[in-house]
């Protein structure tokens, strides 16, 4: 989110520097991901006042100026614009400076005639058409601001402003809004907070008298608020709004559309602006139906492309037809005309699960979107839309009508936490006065009263006395909670048994020089065919995996040795001239209960080939056993394993037990 600081300055006096802002922001909770001075891609950049205007003696398409830059200087500079104005003020780079994209700027001399400095365009400011409707974009840009010769021209075109960029978490919505983060910051400096209640004359007429609004699905449209404005006047915004909207990186449009986007950056509301021309139904009234698309299968949005419903997505209609996509676009027909004379502001709070499915099926995705999946209040859609109809009035753009038009189902009851002062210090380990904690809440705008804590409506992610101890803790700070050591003393690390068995077992395995391997637990069926396990064999009995990666891997294995036999195969077939490789892998047995999960037991699997034969493997097995303090190993010939020779195969006893 991006927050500009002059309108910051509004609702909360801080006067530090953008350095001290990001760390004590950080504290709270609030990173900065990053700052922009906005002027800084421009410098040495002054008003200039066109004294004088002649053709080049030699370059006809040229033009030779002479520029007063302040200070008792006149600097002469050419150019090859066409819309010189003399006596006209403009953007005048003085020789040294630079502005943006371009190296700095020095003297010059075309055909003998020298030129020092620079006029500039709106492009070479970083600005465009949108920023400045007056200016023109192939041309020098003459400024229509209040202004002096000499003045440094970025506080004239708006250009000292810092921007942050805020990271916001998922569960602070209220953070996507300036006035969110003013709370936030006036919390965190210990400053006050300047709310604005929203004033609206209004006398134009009233609402219900032009306007109906129904809600069908009320369980996606928990509130819809509207109001209207008539005799409206389409034309540029103010400059002062213009740079709050390029400060919230969205482009200006026109007054109505800025303000809209104006408010969502406000509030962190999305409004959207009706012509009522496209609500008007058969019937003749005009009317807003917030319902499911059902039966409609296509739309075509502002951005003039086709989108295909699902019944499911959510609409706002007229009394026949669909006119926008609920919480993510309007229609294209919907949107402020030039000759748009009465306007309805749509002020709604949508489920933000629905609309985000919505937008993932129309692979759409919008600023009003993005606020609405995290979940935003619907408790601030009347401030919002009363906001809305106040800067109307301010511009002079439009007259407000009389009454709202506002559909609550969200049966809202304010949350209320009791204040355990000893159960926060406990959770935060620290012994903060119950009054500390009573001024930090109301810093954040809760309602405190006696031992109860009145959780504001756009903080819904405090739900419990272990949010409150957060919202405590990070605003008195977390760089003052004592270091403590955990009160049941600090555990003491080792090995367990089983670790410190396995450790002396891989020791063992390693001085001897073997390998470790770690294969798949998941093998095919035909692997037990390739070691010859007969049809009968209790081997062939395995866990079947219910979804596959394929026939290959469709099983889990019963014994470790088809996994060892293709490892060293793939040693072999890589032309390694020797391997000792061992793994510690497990094997799963089924149980018969199919509701009981299998056994799962970690076999010891040793594999070689030319690196000792059968009596140097039995040397690794007996040195193993000796290592690991176990009785001594005994070693009986086994003739019908049918996987190996039946020479040369033997079983193992250990303490009486047989190995596998």
């Amino acid at each position: 989110m991006l927050l500009s600081k002059k309108w910051l300055s509004e609702f909360v006096d801080v006067d530090v520097t953008p350095r001290e802002f990001a760390n004590t922001m950080a504290m709270t909770g609030f990173c900065v991901g990053g700052y922009e001075c906005e002027g800084d891609a421009i410098d040495g950049v002054v008003v200039g006042k066109i004294l004088k205007i002649e053709r080049h003696p030699t370059i006809s398409k040229y033009f030779v100026c002479q520029v007063d830059v302040g200070n008792g200087v006149v600097l002469q500079q050419v150019t090859a614009a066409t819309n010189l104005v003399e006596g006209g003020y403009c953007p005048v780079c003085l020789p040294g400076g630079h502005v943006k994209g371009q190296p700095p700027i020095g003297d010059a001399d075309f055909d003998g005639v020298k030129s020092s400095g620079m006029l500039c365009s709106l492009p070479e400011l970083g600005l465009t058409e949108n920023d400045f409707p007056y200016g023109i974009e192939n041309g020098i840009f003459f400024i229509e601001e209040p202004c002096e010769v000499g003045q440094d021209i970025r506080p004239v075109l708006g250009l000292d402003d810092t921007v942050f960029d805020m990271e916001i978490t998922a569960n602070r919505p209220d953070g996507h809004s300036v006035i969110g983060m003013a709370r936030e910051v006036a919390a965190a400096f210990g400053k006050s907070y300047k709310g604005h209640e929203p004033i609206v004359k209004g006398g134009a007429g009233n609402i219900e008298e032009i306007l109906k609004v129904r809600v069908d699905a009320p369980d996606l449209c928990p509130r819809y608020t509207a109001r209207a404005v008539k005799n409206v006047k389409i034309g540029p915004s103010p400059k002062w709004l213009r740079e709050r909207i390029r400060a919230g990186g969205m482009r200006p449009i026109n007054n109505i559309v800025d303000i809209t986007n104006y408010i969502m950056m406000e509030y962190g509301q999305p409004m959207h602006a009706f012509d009522i021309r496209e609500l008007i139904g058969k019937g003749g009234g005009a009317e807003i139906v917030v319902r499911q698309a059902g039966e409609d299968k296509t739309f075509v949005t502002l951005d003039h492309q086709e989108r295909t419903l699902s019944p499911e997505i959510l609409m706002i209609c007229n009394a026949h037809e669909p006119v926008g996509l609920a919480g993510i676009m309007g229609g294209l027909q919907s949107g402020i005309k030039d000759d748009t004379t009465t306007v309805v502001f749509e002020s709604a709070n949508f489920y933000g699960p629905g609309l985000r499915r919505s937008g993932r099926k129309l692979g759409l995705r919008t600023d009003a979107l993005a606020h609405y999946e995290k979940g935003i209040d619907a408790q601030m859609t009347l401030d919002a839309v009363n906001r809305c109809c106040e800067l109307c009035e301010l511009l002079g753009c439009a007259e407000t009508l009389d009454g709202v038009i506002d559909i609550d189902n969200t049966g809202y009851k304010q949350r209320v936490i009791t204040l355990d002062a000893d159960r926060i210090n406990q959770l935060c380990g620290t012994e903060i006065p119950k009054e500390k904690m009573v001024e930090i809440l109301k810093s954040l705008q809760f309602d405190v009263r006696d031992d109860d804590v009145y959780v504001p409506a756009f903080r819904a992610d405090v739900e419990g006395i272990a949010d409150l101890a957060e919202e405590v803790i990070r605003i008195y700070g977390l760089d003052k909670v004592p270091a403590q050591l955990h009160k049941g003393g600090t555990p003491q690390g080792k090995y367990s048994p089983e670790q410190k068995f396995e450790r002396q077992l891989v020791s063992t395995l390693l001085g001897f020089g073997f390998f470790e391997a770690i294969t798949y637990t998941f093998i095919s069926p035909r692997w037990y065919d390739k070691i010859r396990l007969s049809e009968t064999s209790p081997l062939r009995r395995s866990v079947v995996i219910s979804n596959p990666l394929g026939e290959d891997t469709s099983i889990m294995r019963t014994t470790t040795l088809p996994s060892m036999l293709e490892t060293l195969s793939k040693n072999y077939n890589f032309r390694n001239p020797s391997a000792r490789i061992y793994e510690l892998g497990k094997i799963f047995i089924p149980n018969d209960d199919v509701e009981v999960l299998p056994d799962e037991r970690v076999i010891l699997t040793l594999g070689t080939y030319q690196a000792g034969d059968f009596y140097a493997l039995k040397g690794v097995v007996e040195s193993l056993v000796q290592a690991l303090n176990l009785a001594p190993a005994v070693f009986t010939a086994c003739r019908d394993n049918p996987t190996f020779h039946p020479g040369r195969c033997a079983s193992i006893s250990i303490g009486g037990k047989w190995s596998a």
